[in-house]
């Protein structure tokens, strides 16, 4: 069966995940945009917004890797529902603290929450996408990331100007449960969609051995852990995921540091960035998927996309040459855009490698891998912009910071390069 008449079924799962996706950073990025006046309110440092990022994402962690298994144990739909019911609940309770301690709570039940959106998104693309479109659906619903940061910096300011920085918590938690009502409605897995045609689901599965089975025992985490793909995913993930955290919750700190951006109104140099990396997402899963129908091989469209793609990230170290904001504004957008096609690219790589029931394990522990790194990196980032700052130099911290960014991405595939090897398909 052609692609063409294979039904619409498929996308309109993609759409969901989409919005999911969008919902899920709208909620995770208000707090950066809110640091201004949070930290008037509450008389935080930089370290002390580092450290409360650092839970969230700590907590972030722990949830992915949780996440991850109960989701290839319960399934994708019952995953993606508790999921976000947490999350929501969380992210309106940022209203009601009033301490550093009540929001490092907040923050870390949020975390706990927010970590089951990929595990339980990839796991979905996997189950409705053969592998050749994989890369072009993770894309597209990973692009939600990036209208969600779109968004963000023109809804917020708009609430905080209008009614404060509690209803900015309340009206974006709330919109999670708008999503989980079409989501139960519409979402179920190939072999239980009513009126799916045979052509469909074998069209589904047609460059696949394996079709989705619900009563498929998840593979034990000890067993994954003694596999190198495992670890290649774990490290990539470890060393780039950071870098994205740094360009979500410090940017418009950054902003407003270094260009006085007034963050009770729109915020247009982070509407650019953000909106970037949307092209990023879409075009970091059409090339690999273009390579793939030119009669690449899938291992090598995918290693030589996130290849170009981690290259696209080094311009970014020559950021203190520059004193122009737009020439700025475009080296971070060109960064941030080339992280979400590899974002794109790396999480396809676990649906590549792995069996479907193992797949949302996989992503789990990937997913704890970037949240541990950026448990370490979110401190160290305030640190270094305290220790600075007191020198009398705020630009001086975040050069540093871009440099470590530009070559992150090169390591990054470097390690997953050799971890990998030929032997690309895991067999369990």
């Amino acid at each position: 069966m052609t692609k063409e008449k294979v039904g619409s079924y498929r996308w309109v799962v993609v759409a969901l995940l989409f919005f999911a996706t969008t919902i899920n950073y709208i909620d995770r990025q208000v707090i950066g945009l809110l640091k201004p006046t949070l930290t008037a309110e509450f008389g935080w440092d930089n370290t002390t917004f580092g450290y409360i990022n650092g839970f969230f994402q700590l907590f972030y962690a722990l949830g992915l890797l949780a996440f991850g298994r109960i989701i290839d144990k319960i399934g994708t739909k019952l995953g993606y529902t508790i999921s976000i019911i947490v999350w929501s609940v969380a992210a309106m309770a940022h209203a009601l603290v009033k301490t550093t301690l009540g929001f490092a709570i907040a923050r870390s039940s949020l975390g706990l929450g927010e970590s089951g959106n990929f595990p339980a998104a990839i796991k979905a693309v996997a189950e409705w996408f053969p592998k050749k479109e994989r890369a072009l659906a993770t894309g597209i619903f990973n692009s939600g990331a990036n209208i969600g940061a779109v968004v963000a910096p023109i809804m917020v300011p708009a609430i905080l100007g209008a009614y404060g920085w509690k209803e900015a918590f309340l009206i974006t938690g709330a919109l999670g449960f708008i999503w989980l009502i079409f989501w139960i409605i519409v979402y179920e897995i190939p072999s239980r969609k009513k009126g799916l045609s045979k052509p469909e689901f074998d069209y589904i599965h047609s460059d696949d051995e394996e079709v989705a089975d619900t009563k498929a025992k998840p593979i034990p985490w000890l067993q994954l852990l003694t596999i190198r793909q495992t670890w290649a995913f774990f490290m990539g993930k470890f060393l780039t995921d950071p870098i994205w955290w740094f360009f979500l919750f410090w940017l418009p700190g950054y902003f407003s540091d270094t260009y006085n951006l007034d963050m009770t109104k729109p915020g247009w140099p982070l509407v650019i960035v953000y909106s970037a990396t949307t092209v990023g997402s879409i075009g970091g899963g059409y090339l690999s998927s273009f390579l793939i129908k030119k009669g690449w091989s899938i291992p090598k469209a995918r290693k030589m996309s996130m290849l170009f793609f981690a290259f696209c990230v080094v311009p970014i170290m020559t950021i203190r040459y520059f004193n122009s904001e737009w020439a700025i504004i475009g080296l971070i957008s060109l960064a941030a855009a080339a992280h979400q096609a590899w974002s794109a690219n790396i999480f396809t790589t676990a649906s590549d490698m792995f069996p479907k029931r193992a797949i949302s394990s996989v992503v789990g522990i990937g997913g704890m891998a970037g949240s541990i790194g950026g448990v370490l990196f979110q401190p160290l980032v305030g640190m270094i912009l305290d220790y600075f700052e007191k020198q009398g130099s705020k630009t001086v911290g975040y050069n540093i910071i871009f440099l470590i960014c530009g070559l992150a991405y090169l390591v990054a595939w470097l390690v997953m390069h050799f971890l990998i090897g030929k032997r690309t398909k895991v067999e369990l």
